[in-house]
């Protein structure tokens, strides 16, 4: 091992350490585990044999990780944080092969958060402290409580909280431009009376194109995500009809977040943007207009897959 820093009072018993890597005092890493370069290990850190960790990853203080961990570039991991690989544990029963869990580029595990054994950690990802992560968290999703459930997605270029516009504050009738590469928000025309209110849109108007379905979204649990995908050549038009929910809109680089919480209001969602719909309120009811019939093969449901597409494009 050559060009990497090992202090004194730490066990390095593998030779695949990349350069400029540092491992600190009283850290153990077993013979088979495999570390990449520019990687910060702090003091008290466990490696067993099984690992695989990523270029440029900082390890903090108190940190075991265990057999069939994948960390890839990048990635931040608080101090304290508890990774399992065994969902049923018994003492001296070893499975014959440990749950892998991996933890994609540029993540961040917040101090003190357990991941359960078997769980993916998004790209960009943030994982707050204390967290409980049950299930796979998307790319970019930000996470928090037990169980961890989705409060946001972070900026792709700053990491920080997503912009946002709450398009009800707007009292203009119109399109809302987004930074998203064609994808626009709409207040519809209103018109109250003693009656009611009535809502519309007309094709060639607030609508952009010539519906051949739709479906209605209901009774979702406020802690579930919907959406989660991009369409190859589908345009979607979207209206909490009742209630409120939070659409996120993805061009592959700029993202953002927008609220639904009036008939009176519209996102379109075009091509090639990835949407995610949650923050749903308990009584909301979300109408999808789009501009075809289902087609299993339109949609991109992979994330890594949808940002090649992007950039084929």
């Amino acid at each position: 091992m050559v060009n990497i820093y090992k202090h004194s009072a730490a066990i390095v018993e593998t030779d695949k350490v990349g350069p400029g890597t540092r491992i600190w005092a009283f850290s153990h890493v077993l013979p088979d585990a495999l570390i990449g370069k520019d990687c910060n290990i702090c003091d008290h850190v466990f490696i067993e044999n099984d690992v695989i960790i990523g270029d440029r990853v900082t390890i903090k203080c108190g940190v075991q990780l265990w057999d069939g961990l994948r960390i890839a570039d990048d990635v931040f991991i608080g101090p304290n944080a508890t990774f399992t690989n065994d969902l049923f544990p018994r003492s001296k029963q070893r499975p014959k092969a440990f749950a892998k869990t991996i933890i994609h580029n540029g993540a961040s595990i917040g101090a003190n958060a357990t991941i359960l054994a078997g769980n993916t950690i998004g790209a960009n990802a943030m994982v707050g402290a204390g967290a409980v992560v049950t299930r796979n968290v998307p790319p970019n999703a930000i996470v928090v409580g037990n169980p961890a459930r989705i409060t946001g997605y972070v900026s792709s270029s700053s990491f920080t909280e997503p912009s946002s516009l709450d398009i009800s504050q707007s009292e203009i009738e119109g399109v809302v431009q987004s930074r998203i590469k064609n994808v626009q928000f709409f207040r519809l025309p209103v018109i109250p009376d003693m009656r009611g209110s009535l809502a519309y849109a007309e094709i060639g108007q607030y609508l952009p194109f010539s519906p051949k379905r739709y479906f209605l979204v209901f009774d979702v649990p406020s802690s579930e995500v919907r959406g989660e995908h991009a369409h190859k050549k589908l345009h979607q038009f979207l209206v909490c009809v009742r209630g409120s929910c939070a659409v996120m809109v993805d061009d592959g680089t700029n993202r953002e977040e927008y609220l639904l919480n009036s008939p009176g209001l519209a996102i379109h969602i075009p091509p090639m943007v990835w949407g995610v719909q949650y923050k749903y309120s308990r009584d909301a009811v979300l109408l999808v207009l789009a501009s075809d019939i289902y087609s299993s093969d339109d949609y991109i449901r992979d994330y890594d897959q949808f940002l090649n597409l992007c950039t084929e494009t």
